[in-house]
């Protein structure tokens, strides 16, 4: 698996940060190659919450499902996925005094078969890139 780290802070109160990042149906708002969220099946404590996305990766469509595996109120989720796209998504939230330090470690599987090993690099390249324009997608939307 492969794994990126980001972290951002967001001048604004982690209530929401937390509850914007949970809501599954915000993730085309923020990640760039995510084309679409549906079939959203909210659990009142988060652990259990479902949905099904489509992301483009390497140019190519991948559809998937993901579940939350892991809920504490402000301060953790975590999300495994699987389909087209095997990853596992783990936030973590601080409080800060000017607002909320958010970490995200994403693993993922590139689908190699399907991409080829010589674009492994050049999507490894892409998905960093993306990472870093969607931690700066949602410090721009939540500080709005």
């Amino acid at each position: 698996m492969k794994k990126l780290e980001k972290s951002v802070s967001i001048n604004s109160p982690i209530d929401k940060v937390f509850n914007y990042i949970s809501d599954p149906m915000n993730n085309t708002e923020w990640l760039p190659s995510m084309i679409e969220i549906k079939d959203v099946d909210l659990k009142d404590e988060g652990v259990g919450t479902s949905y099904h996305w489509i992301y483009k990766m390497g140019g190519i469509k991948f559809s998937g499902e993901s579940v939350c595996t892991e809920y504490a109120t402000n301060k953790k989720i975590v999300v495994q996925s699987k389909g087209g796209i095997k990853s596992m998504w783990d936030w973590t939230f601080e409080q800060q005094e000017s607002g909320t330090n958010t970490k995200l470690i994403v693993e993922y599987d590139i689908p190699i078969p399907v991409l080829g090993k010589l674009a492994e690099a050049i999507v490894l390249k892409q998905n960093n890139k993306e990472a870093d324009q969607a931690m700066a997608n949602l410090k721009k939307i939540l500080e709005s």
